[in-house]
């Protein structure tokens, strides 16, 4: 009888260490789209109750999510697990290059200050956004909830800490634009003027990753 070999890779390798199990399962599904528990097992070399605990964890760090579908629109639902957002985020991209050589194509072509206007562009049109998702009636902490939610979605991190005399603090744990920020600093301008449109109260920076210090320390309030 002759052994089944997996369609991704030849032979039977050692078992890897758990995490580098779980990298080796995100790079599939980042190569091939979607594959169901039993071809992830198969091109792991495990079993598919292991494949199962570890994409578990994966969905539970919100890199993976699953769906049913057809095999070829015909055929027996079956369920694949494909990458979050979130998991493709955390492959390697060339955004923040890009997104400086343009900045600086800007500043060169249309003069001092065009960088500037160009984020101040972008943050007016988020906030406008924000505002109309933004529910009226919210108190002042509840509506720093919401909006750290928000930047939490994308990829910011933000946790929220209550303060003195009825001020809030709002911290991004991460900046997913710090490559452009370290280089221009009217991005975390352009930031805070989005931050006092949408909360529509004083809004305060106390420190910035972007100066090398933990987070991004906002004080809102009153």
């Amino acid at each position: 009888m002759t052994a089944t070999v997996s369609p991704f890779q030849p032979g039977l390798p050692p078992a890897a260490p758990p995490e580098r199990t779980k990298q080796r399962l995100l790079d599939l599904l980042k190569r091939h789209g979607t594959l169901t528990a039993q071809a992830l097992a198969s091109a792991l070399s495990v079993s598919v109750p292991a494949a199962r605990r570890h994409l578990l964890d994966l969905q539970e760090q919100g890199l993976i999510e699953a769906r049913t579908e057809r095999p070829g629109g015909r055929g027996r639902p079956q369920h694949v697990f494909l990458l979050t957002e979130r998991g493709e985020a955390a492959f390697p991209k060339t955004y923040s290059t890009l997104c400086v050589d343009v900045l600086r194509h800007v500043e060169t072509l249309f003069g001092e200050g065009a960088v500037m206007r160009v984020l101040d562009a972008r943050s007016a049109e988020l906030a406008e956004g924000l505002r109309a998702e933004l529910p009226g009636e919210l108190e002042l902490a509840d509506r720093v909830r919401w909006f750290a939610a928000r930047l939490s979605g994308v990829g910011f991190d933000a946790v929220v800490e209550p303060g003195p005399d009825g001020t809030w603090y709002l911290v991004e744990r991460n900046c997913p634009n710090l490559t452009v920020a370290r280089q221009y600093q009217e991005l975390c301008v352009s930031e805070l003027s989005m931050f006092l449109d949408v909360l529509g109260v004083p809004v305060v920076r106390e420190t910035r990753i972007a100066c090398g210090q933990g987070g991004c320390r906002y004080r809102i309030g009153p």
